[in-house]
């Protein structure tokens, strides 16, 4: 049976709906008139040594205010697999006035390079890019609330190699936040499996690499039943595989999974 395609937003894809997690109440900072937007970033698995992106500017666009920079935290350079299985970091936040909030723009320096069998190669980006990966948004604010956004960099998607060896960076965001999905959260061992935990349906999947303790961590679900696959990433498998069935993923809650451990074949 063909599984399908991995969950991703392209630049192209609209991220709809209003997002909220928290009426932030006690930020000194905070104006009534407006509603403060967060954004972190987080990490898909992939399989390099490191994954070094440089991330200059990030600007949102409302259709109040127009384009806004978001004060960054540590503009530079960010190693993606630092902030994976449910990993991240505070880009920045920003006070934004109520109404549309359209589209982000995420604006990458040149110092961007991946490490692989422990040499680094410099990540080169499309002509046209300087401008910024323009993501479409469509989020209504309000004033007074607190909206929080994962950028969910696909380190293995968004990097190819070309035909003469070189290495170059299509970034490939998938955004949520915590009122837009469900998360799944469970362990699995031995670590010495290489395990890959993989959560699908009929549209939608996910994957995640446990860390060095067996503990994995899959947000921004959307809600429904799924499927989830225990493997491993070595060829051929050393392990036998687990499937379980039916598992329930509901919008703002965690599903805890019982421990598994891999069994040799």
């Amino acid at each position: 049976m063909k599984r399908p395609h991995f969950l991703i937003l392209l630049a192209i894809a609209t991220f709809s709906g209003i997002f909220f997690s928290a009426c932030d109440k006690n930020d000194k900072n905070n104006s009534e008139d407006k509603a403060k937007v967060q954004l972190m970033l987080t990490d898909a698995p992939a399989v390099y040594d490191a994954v070094y992106v440089d991330i200059r500017e990030v600007l949102l666009h409302s259709e109040v205010d127009g384009w806004v920079s978001v004060p960054l935290e540590n503009p530079g350079i960010y190693n993606l697999l630092e902030f994976s299985n449910g990993l991240d970091v505070l880009l920045g936040d920003v006070y934004i006035s109520p109404g549309m909030l359209s589209q982000m723009r995420l604006v990458l320096g040149s110092e961007n390079s991946v490490v692989v069998d422990g040499v680094t190669y410099p990540l080169t980006t499309p002509s046209g890019s300087t401008s910024g990966l323009k993501l479409n948004m469509n989020s209504q604010l309000e004033a007074g609330l607190f909206y929080r956004f994962w950028l969910d960099f696909d380190a293995a998607r968004s990097i190819h190699v070309t035909g003469n060896g070189n290495y170059m960076l299509k970034p490939v965001i998938r955004m949520y936040s915590e009122a837009s999905g469900g998360a799944i959260t469970g362990n699995v061992f031995p670590a010495e499996a290489a395990p890959i935990v993989t959560v699908f349906n009929a549209t939608d999947t996910l994957a995640a690499f446990p860390a060095a303790n067996g503990h994995f961590l899959i947000s921004g679900i959307p809600e429904g039943i799924y499927t989830v696959t225990f493997s491993s990433r070595i060829t051929p498998l050393p392990v036998l595989e687990v499937v379980v069935l039916n598992v329930a993923v509901v919008k703002g809650e965690t599903t805890v999974m019982a421990n598994v451990t891999l069994l040799p074949l």
